[in-house]
């Protein structure tokens, strides 16, 4: 199944959905409206596509054609007997976008999705036009460190009656594994040094920042982020850099969608912006 099909999709229609075969997995996507660079939506850890864009997802695809997919074990794509990683989360992305015919899309990634999403920008560079990248951090001491040991603690008993638990146990093909995954969630990408600064001045794509001002991602990291993609100037003299920095206010990570005009207005308008040089 390709892109074609949904390509003069009207935006009152349903979504068109599907399973990838990519890694041993099934990997379950949706594909909203039309026209434009497709939009590529990758969620968080213990989110979902649903849980994490529900609310932006309608008004992002009444211009553009929106790619939405659901990562190993979560939603409604199986889990496999593989660690999370972000290398391999990215392999999967790369795999649906095969499978799609999609050669190039904007990337909008939040917390995991946002290190897929960065990941993607530096080793698939040929695949990005824009890059968001909300809620995560290019090198581990940018995450305040009571968030580690937060999420490594997690137990199915921690989330009882939580809009996540619920969405896993309705959605989920394997709704016994939800300890599985947490486990999973909890040792994610355990030993990765992170980028250097080098490799992310390098990145092609304009990159626009997002995070909450009370985050698991400090304020000082989306700064130092800032800068290194050439931001943090005067934009009166030197002019606006394609690469910007959002800061959304009473914003936590596990509610960092929840100002959705807020995140709307600035990611439409960075999508929309005439591509300058990054």
């Amino acid at each position: 199944m390709t892109d074609q099909s949904s390509s003069n999709q009207p935006t009152n229609q349903a979504p068109q959905t599907g399973y990838a075969p990519v890694n041993g997995l099934q990997m379950y996507y949706e594909i909203h409206g039309s026209g434009g660079t497709p939009l590529l939506l990758l969620h968080g850890g213990l989110f979902n596509i649903d849980l994490q864009f529900g609310q932006v997802l309608p008004a992002l695809a009444q211009t553009r054609q929106v790619i939405a997919a659901d990562f190993q074990a979560h939603g409604r794509t199986n889990d496999i007997d593989r660690p999370l990683t972000t290398a391999d989360l990215a392999s999967d992305v790369v795999g649906l976008l095969q499978h799609l015919g999609v050669r190039q899309v904007d990337v909008f990634g939040f917390s995991v999705g946002g290190a897929v999403a960065l990941y993607l920008a530096i080793k698939h560079p040929e695949l990005l036009r824009k890059l968001i990248v909300s809620s995560a951090s290019f090198h581990p001491d940018g995450m305040r460190p009571e968030n580690a040991e937060a999420v490594g603690g997690m137990t199915v008993d921690m989330i009882a009656g939580t809009p996540m638990e619920q969405d896993y146990l309705a959605k989920s093909p394997n709704p016994d594994m939800l300890q599985d995954l947490l486990d999973k969630l909890g040792t994610f990408d355990k030993g990765i040094t992170g980028w250097s600064d080098a490799e992310i001045k390098g990145i092609a794509a304009p990159t626009l920042i997002t995070v909450g001002d009370c985050d698991a991602v400090t304020l000082q990291h989306a700064v130092r982020f800032l800068e290194l993609r050439g931001g943090n100037v005067n934009g009166d003299f030197v002019g606006v850099p394609a690469s910007q920095l959002a800061v959304f206010p009473g914003s936590t990570h596990f509610f960092g969608m929840a100002r959705t005009a807020l995140v709307l207005d600035v990611v439409t308008t960075f999508l929309d912006a005439p591509e300058t040089a990054s």
